[in-house]
């Protein structure tokens, strides 16, 4: 039996589901690969790629009665695209495992995967190939694989960084809070919900204009921001009224700790001003605002009014 030996613990955010994978990690010792971001980073012969997985399941992470199939297909290629887009990597492939029940393998899979696949080509990547089961409910798992010439970490933010968020957010976190509600959530939330768009070339762009550190907002914005923060040994101090809203979004918390938004958490550095972020705006049609920074020190801070805040627990699977 080869012999047990612990390693660094991964460098994460707080929270019960993190806890999860530290302890994991440590279990594995020599035989895992440093971990801590969105995708690994692994060298194959000249080339870098990003390699990464995704897995949604019925009833956890959606409803079959809340999204067309296709759009379901589309949301969940999507979010693991989304993971290639935090490291600035460009997407190539996936390959999609797929668990339904025998009753939707005739009609609804086909429109599940056709929406997988556009999700896919909206990004320039294809699918590869995949697996199919049957299933008690709906379980659809994407490993996804892109280039990468210079990965851009959550470890790279510095004292003096600006923290910069893409889009409005609380769009995902109010539509799925009204169909909990037995209500239609309006156009715009459920548009969010349904057809994220990962920031494939806008993660490009901010690389190429001095990124320090990137991360996707897929478990709500403080969340993610204490992954961030965690990575790169800085402390975040987060202006609750920076943070921009979707239209239509009234609870300002929606938009700190909603999950699966898929927009992008960057720090760039001081140079990095509002001149810069509109030359974004314009470049993608995509909002780039400032609303926060980092500085010495551990974990994330957020105010309102330049008051300190508690906030209400963001998503956990655990």
């Amino acid at each position: 039996m080869t012999p047990f030996t612990p390693r660094a613990t991964p460098a994460l955010g707080p929270g019960s589901e993190f806890d999860r994978i530290r302890a994991i990690w440590q279990r594995l010792g020599p035989h895992a690969a440093e971990v801590g971001d969105d995708a690994a980073i692994v060298h194959v012969g000249g080339e870098q790629l990003a390699l990464s997985c995704d897995m949604a399941i019925e009833g956890r992470h959606f409803r079959l009665d809340w999204l067309h199939p296709a759009e379901l297909g589309w949301r969940i290629g999507a979010s693991a695209i989304s993971d290639l887009a935090a490291v600035a990597a460009e997407p190539i492939g996936m390959l999609v495992s797929v668990g339904v029940p025998r009753r939707l393998a005739v009609e609804f899979l086909p429109e599940l995967m056709a929406g997988v696949g556009r999700s896919a080509a909206h990004t320039g990547a294809v699918v590869w190939g995949g697996d199919l089961v049957q299933s008690d409910a709906v379980v659809v798992d994407v490993m996804v694989a892109g280039r990468v010439a210079r990965p851009v970490l959550r470890s790279g933010a510095l004292p003096g960084d600006a923290l910069w968020v893409t889009g409005r957010l609380g769009g995902p976190h109010e539509a799925v809070a009204a169909w909990l509600a037995g209500r239609e959530p309006h156009a715009e939330a459920r548009a969010r919900y349904a057809k994220p768009l990962p920031r494939v070339r806008e993660a490009l762009w901010l690389r190429d204009h001095g990124a320090t550190a990137l991360i996707d907002v897929s478990d709500g914005l403080t969340g993610d921001a204490g992954h961030l923060a965690a990575a790169s040994g800085v402390a975040l101090a987060i202006a609750a009224e920076s943070v921009p809203r979707l239209p239509g979004v009234e609870h300002w918390e929606s938009a700190l700790v909603g999950g699966e938004e898929y927009e992008l958490l960057a720090t760039l550095p001081p140079a990095f001003g509002d001149e810069d972020a509109g030359a974004f705006a314009a470049r993608f049609a995509l909002p780039l605002t400032r609303i926060g920074d980092a500085a010495a020190g551990q974990g994330v801070r957020v105010t309102r009014g330049g008051q300190p805040v508690e906030l209400p627990d963001a998503f956990s699977h655990f």
